[in-house]
């Protein structure tokens, strides 16, 4: 039996539901990339309870937790109704790299941790979105310092698509109410303090008062830390003739 929901999170739900049938209404094809995080599970749930025509993909770059298998296999047999297509790096590419680094040659710039990233996960990015008008994500403002200029619809330059965010507004405490009301499935990594959850070596859990996203790439500075899929390329107007 679900809980109740708060009336505040309900209004937000049903803002939620419209722009996602907005979306599919009026930006098709459309896809939402999900990473499994908190927020993906939410909108995985939306999409699927509504019947929302979006498509689910999501990037499996090799090197994620064992956890997050988990709740993929978990997912799929849940949301079977909404299938998730899994895109993987090109293997000679990611041979390349590790002849090049090293398995974990990330850790050693920047500059190589984010041709890790281009590799595993902006290349297969670009293969999901292919053929796509829009992209939905799970971002929020609360996550990063990086994304607090964010808006819900913005035109992506780099990929030359629509995105939209349409959890952008919601809170953490809002998020996880709505996965404790409606019992979905989620991350066993967040119940060991991992907020935000990427590939495996680049993952760690946080302590009382750090940043939700101290966990991810806890190496760098944080106003360098994402892997490219949301960089700051994006621009709120879609460019004339597009």
């Amino acid at each position: 039996m679900t809980q109740a929901i708060d009336p505040a999170l309900q209004n937000k739900i049903d803002h939620t539901v419209a722009v996602l049938r907005k979306i599919a209404d009026e930006y098709s094809p459309a896809a939402f990339a999900n990473s499994f995080g908190a927020e993906d599970m939410v909108l995985t749930d939306l999409i699927a309870r509504h019947g929302i025509n979006i498509g689910v993909f999501s990037l499996d770059t090799g090197r994620l937790p064992g956890e997050t298998y988990e709740l993929m296999h978990t997912s799929r047999e849940r949301y079977a109704q909404t299938p998730i297509t899994v895109y993987f790096p090109k293997a000679e590419s990611v041979e390349h790299y590790v002849n090049e680094h090293g398995i974990n040659g990330f850790y050693h710039s920047i500059e190589a941790r984010k041709q890790c990233c281009r590799v595993r996960k902006l290349e297969p990015l670009a293969r999901a979105l292919a053929g796509q008008n829009s992209w939905v994500t799970g971002l929020r403002r609360e996550q990063s310092t990086t994304r607090t200029e964010m808006q819900e619809q913005e035109w992506d330059a780099a990929n030359g698509l629509n995105k939209f965010n349409p959890l952008l507004d919601w809170s953490e405490k809002e998020v996880w109410a709505y996965i404790k009301a409606e019992q979905l499935p989620y991350n066993a990594l967040h119940d060991r303090h991992y907020p935000s959850i990427g590939c495996a070596p680049c993952t760690r859990a946080i302590t009382v008062g750090e940043d939700i996203r101290a966990g991810r790439w806890w190496w760098e500075n944080p106003d360098s830390k994402e892997c490219g899929l949301h960089g700051a390329s994006s621009s709120l107007q879609r460019p004339a003739g597009k």
